[in-house]
């Protein structure tokens, strides 16, 4: 999987002939931190690849896995849930899903700049083992939902924490690894389905007639299992591995010693050294007094950077609010190329964000559906080809690495190809007559979603340029999250046991992938912009 920018790599030609501009100037306090925050980076390139990265590799891998983990638990549970508790809405419960996950992306995401990453590491996934056990216990519909969006609040930090974690401590010429990281989203998908085949297989009322909780035990079984796991998880972090805070943190709050320490402690695990001293730190750096490429030096002023360079509650939250001000977004539309590249990929995220869990978090529910009117609708039977539809989406993001660079298809050749392929084995299902028609339409599309996202999320990021990219990437997964809490408000609209969520997300990703035909740029073979 290709995808993420090298350092220190030139911009493109596109990019001079559309005439870049430099971003708005920082105040003093930004401008230090940025300068020592570009220092701490040298430092952990100097150091390399080593143990202490590696050995993070790895525990960072749990937390994209649950990620994917949850919202495939949540669409696992819902035929029982439903069966149990006679429920006339079963799409509230992806509701509640995904509204935790939206709240806890963003609580997350800005307290870990205020209060640090070490503690949230290992707090979002304790929430979600916590919930995910407590759950197991729920005595009504209503109790699963708000246990559902509690869990997802943990889940919902994974990434904004996990993702700044691995960044700093990660040396740039090693970033593909956090593409590399996607693995582990699909690989828990399977495991997901591994585990509910025998247990909501076996033990699920067959109908919601007489559906008790002694004959429908499966589904409190299979989340005391993925709780487990997450528990397991969190105390893995815990006791085998030792986490330092990041050294960026430690300096934004005006710690140098302790940032510095960490550094040196990093480089003693990797068997290196590092020149890094405090008096590094210290320093403020040259702070641009304008927008020109030159930079002089100027006095920072004595309430800059308080408390021995420090940045305060304030600052940090100026930082983050940083790249959606109007400078930074306008700058995405500069230019009438500029601006339509960037609305396709706001409308295309938009799109998978809502066709995607339309289907997916359903994708239990409808087999079983189907299944009934088909005469075989048994839940052994649907939840073994929820672990066979699983199975075959493993390697498709493993494909889209070999297929983007491709000289005929390139990164917009494939999203292309795997975006409307998506859409057609989605409308192709609901032709299917027999059980085993819709395992292979289902299967299909499996293998092309799983495509998609791996080529989606390694293309965006090159749309974008090198400074706006985080203004970019905000817009696009803000446009996704409120496509996956539209999707399953759509499904309460309509009827479930009827094919018209199939329809609807079909032609989300159909039109989506119309829209990637559009886009002006192919960045296969170019440097990042």
């Amino acid at each position: 999987m290709t995808g993420a920018s090298k350092p220190d790599e030139a911009e493109p030609v596109l990019s001079t002939l559309e005439g870049a501009s430099n971003p708005p100037t920082p105040n003093a306090a930004a401008a230090a931190y940025r300068y020592k925050a570009d220092l701490l980076n040298r430092a952990i390139q100097d150091i390399g690849m080593g143990r202490y990265q590696w050995q993070l590799f790895g525990v960072i891998g749990f937390g994209w896995a649950s990620d994917n983990l949850w919202p495939i638990v949540t669409s696992l549970i819902l035929v029982p849930v439903s069966y149990e508790f006679d429920v006339a809405r079963p799409p509230l419960l992806s509701l509640a899903q995904n509204i935790g996950l939206l709240a806890g992306s963003l609580f997350w995401g800005f307290t870990c700049d205020l209060f640090g990453r070490r503690w949230a590491f290992n707090l979002t996934i304790a929430i979600t083992a916590i919930f995910g056990l407590v759950a197991a216990g729920s005595p009504s519909f209503a109790a699963v939902g708000v246990f559902a969006a509690l869990w997802s609040f943990g889940v919902g930090g994974n990434l904004p924490v996990d993702s700044a974690i691995f960044l700093e401590f990660l040396p740039g010429s090693h970033q593909y690894l956090l593409t590399v990281l996607s693995i582990n989203w699909a690989l828990a998908q399977l495991l997901a389905n591994l585990v509910a085949w025998p247990l909501i297989g076996e033990m699920t009322c067959a109908s919601a007639d007489h559906c008790t909780k002694a004959s429908n035990m499966g589904w409190r079984y299979f989340l005391i299992a993925m709780g487990g796991l997450a528990l397991f998880m969190c105390l893995a972090r815990c006791l085998f591995f030792t986490l330092y805070e990041s050294p960026k943190y430690l300096m934004g709050k005006g710690r140098h010693e302790e940032s510095v320490a960490v550094v040196h402690e990093v480089a003693r695990r990797n068997g290196t050294s590092s020149s890094l001293s405090i008096d590094d730190l210290q320093d403020d750096g040259p702070i641009s007094s304008s927008t020109e490429t030159t930079t002089t030096t100027t006095p920072t002023p004595t309430n800059a950077t308080p408390n021995n360079g420090a940045l305060s509650a304030l600052d940090h939250l100026r930082m983050r609010l940083e790249p959606l001000s109007a400078p930074y977004v306008r700058a995405l539309f500069r230019t009438p190329r500029r601006a339509w590249s960037t609305t396709l990929m706001i409308l295309i995220w938009a799109l998978v964000g809502l066709g995607f869990p339309l289907y997916n978090n359903f994708l239990p529910y409808l087999q079983q559906m189907r299944g009934i009117q088909f005469g075989d609708g048994s839940t052994y039977i649907t939840y073994r080809n929820s672990l066979i539809i699983a199975a075959v989406g493993v390697p498709g993001s493993l494909v889209g690495g070999v297929m983007v660079e491709m000289p005929r298809l390139g990164r917009k050749g494939t999203l292309c190809l795997a975006t409307l392929s998506t859409g057609a084995f989605l409308l192709a299902s609901t032709t299917a007559k027999t059980s085993s028609a819709l395992l292979g339409w289902n299967c299909a599309y499996s293998f092309t979603s799983s495509l998609l996202y791996a080529v989606l999320y390694a293309y965006t990021p090159e749309i974008f340029e090198t400074q706006y990219r985080g203004t970019g990437n905000a817009l696009v997964g803000g446009a996704n999250r409120i496509g996956g809490i539209l999707a399953p408000i759509i499904a309460l609209v309509s009827n479930m046991e009827t094919a018209v969520p199939v329809y609807v997300s079909g032609g989300m990703f159909v039109l989506a992938g119309l829209l990637v035909v559009l886009i002006p740029y192919e960045t296969r073979g170019r440097m990042s912009l």
